[in-house]
């Protein structure tokens, strides 16, 4: 009977968590109530049947993220130092000394940067900030592949964001800029083409449009700032819909 309770409740906040208040609104477990939200994120990915990635990346080296179907969905991510073993092989005692070392805000650079995209790529250089200096730092993030609807949309067009009746859009992640050669390119000067780090991921997309059952915005540089002058960009938003009775 125990069991059955806990597997009922569980499936509760597990709807509860996963019409709104979802692991991917946590920023950090520092918290005693954003601590209980981590554990029952991760409880609700498990009995969900949702299985999490965890990729550690040494020093500066490049670490990939990337999903075969749905979108990235950043769960836990720690930039620093918090045990001796990990990325330790050829490194001095000192190197390796501090276990409490950890970026406060590396998991909303993190999520700011991925969340949304079918694949993201990064390293120690994102962060503007040395958590330890001295120390050997590792990045380590844990995420999911979620379903989501996804919308590319060429410069000075408009994404249109909908949802069925009942139903309010949630964005997870948007970003406005260039990252291939190919998107929205038709009868484009090579030139406006070839700027292909252009990533500014933005929240202007979730602030006008989360909460609405339809909404639309202009894929401009009016709208989000101009990240690469003399590049033509596209929009790229990936988004859900919730249950309107959550927000």
């Amino acid at each position: 009977m125990l069991h059955l309770c806990i597997t009922v409740l569980l499936a509760a906040v597990c709807l509860l968590l996963g019409a709104g208040v979802s692991a991917t609104k946590v920023t950090t477990c520092g918290a005693h109530v954003q601590r209980l939200s981590c554990v029952l994120a991760a409880a609700c990915l498990l009995f969900a049947g949702v299985s999490a990635v965890t990729v550690t990346t040494c020093g500066p080296h490049v670490q990939r993220l990337s999903c075969d179907s749905g979108v990235i969905d950043v769960q836990l991510v720690l930039y620093g130092r918090n045990d001796h073993e990990t990325c330790a092989t050829g490194k001095a005692a000192e190197e390796v000394a501090t276990t409490d070392c950890s970026l406060a805000d590396a998991q909303f650079i993190v999520r700011t940067r991925c969340n949304g995209k079918t694949e993201c790529e990064l390293n120690h250089s994102i962060f503007a900030t040395d958590p330890c200096p001295n120390i050997f730092k590792y990045l380590k993030t844990t995420y999911t592949c979620i379903p989501a609807k996804r919308l590319v949309v060429c410069e000075q067009s408009f994404a249109h964001l909908e949802c069925d009746e009942n139903q309010v859009i949630s964005v997870i992640g948007a970003d406005f800029g260039r990252r291939d050669g190919t998107t929205c390119s038709f009868r484009r000067l090579s030139s406006k083409l070839e700027n292909t780090q252009c990533i500014s991921p933005t929240n202007k997309v979730a602030e006008k449009c989360n909460g609405k059952n339809s909404c639309s915005i202009r894929a401009a540089s009016s709208v989000f700032g101009d990240p690469c002058l003399e590049t033509y960009k596209y929009l790229e938003v990936a988004y859900t819909c919730q249950g309107k009775w959550v927000l």
